[in-house]
């Protein structure tokens, strides 16, 4: 193993833990926006959904992008923090019966089999609105442009051109006899894609990074959201729910077209290394600075659950 790789492996554990407490300060503080004390019901289905460990990816992406900058600790793990936040408001109402229908995430009960759907879908709401609340604290960024650009870039690529509408789109594949190359990868682009760029240019907005090096990170963030997707589909097929913590096989049991679908295991796996390889170019301007970087998008594409 080498040193980045043991570095990565190692800051990506600290990483999940410096969110994971962040959250349980934000979430522990019962009168966060607002002077009524929140439902304990609501708070417990909350903590359940956002506070079930998970490898923390797109979080650990903010933080080390912010790195690259020089970035405050504080003020990128809050970034990340209003990010996961999100993840996780759309893990919550992805498994719902109308939507994916899962029972299972990241190993545990999902949120609305672990309450039921009505508190599900507030929980989801709540961490969502949850998320500019996090952004608007002086604390995450002392300038207010800069807090603003922040909410801007949540809120576009969480929204209807990005996660949710990417959702869409998926939903309505899955009635479609058949979906071709381009629409897969659109689907993917905003569906999973758009909280990782999303991710990675977080980073260059609280460093006030030029316009060369925000593209930079835009473009990297655009290749490793398509090349985790593509590993996502690949384990969907080689592993199980025990490993990855959650339903497999699902994508083929429903019939729905992937890239894996149509490329077939082997050139999808090959597909995947060209992504790596790609991605490893464009960070190429930031020097050791992104090594990092680098690693998180080999884990990417090699990880196995």
């Amino acid at each position: 193993m080498s040193k980045s790789e043991t570095e990565f492996k190692s800051l990506l554990k600290s990483h999940a833990t410096l969110v994971e407490n962040t959250l349980i300060d934000l979430l522990d503080d019962a009168r966060v926006g607002c002077e009524i004390e929140r439902p304990s019901r609501l708070m417990k289905a909350m903590r359940h959904s956002s506070l079930a460990g998970g490898k923390r990816l797109r979080p650990f992406l903010v933080i080390e992008s912010a790195k690259i900058f020089a970035v405050k600790s504080q003020q990128a793990a809050l970034a990340a923090s209003a990010l996961e936040c999100i993840h996780c408001y759309s893990l919550v109402h992805d498994d719902l019966p109308a939507m994916d229908d899962d029972d299972l995430r990241r190993g545990k009960p999902t949120t609305h089999k672990a309450f039921d759907e009505a508190t599900a879908i507030l929980a989801g709401d709540a961490l969502l609105t949850l998320v500019f609340d996090i952004l608007a604290k002086q604390e995450t960024h002392n300038d207010a442009n800069t807090r603003i650009e922040l909410v801007k870039l949540y809120a576009q690529n969480a929204g209807l051109g990005g996660m949710v509408g990417g959702q869409m789109l998926d939903l309505e594949a899955e009635v479609k006899p058949s979906i071709n190359e381009q629409e897969i990868l659109t689907l993917q682009a905003m569906k999973t894609g758009a909280l990782i760029r999303a991710a990675c240019e977080a980073g260059a907005i609280l460093g006030n990074a030029s316009k060369e090096d925000r593209a930079r990170l835009f473009e990297f963030g655009k290749i490793i959201g398509q090349a985790f997707q593509l590993a996502d589909d690949i384990l969907d097929i080689t592993s199980d729910a025990q490993t990855m913590g959650k339903q497999t096989a699902k994508d083929a049991g429903k019939g729905k077209g992937t890239l894996v679908s149509l490329y077939g295991l082997e050139a999808s796996q090959t597909r995947a290394k060209e992504l790596l390889d790609q991605a490893i170019v464009t960070l190429e301007p930031f020097g050791e600075k992104a090594s990092i970087l680098i690693e998180a998008a080999r884990f990417t594409v090699e990880r196995k659950n």
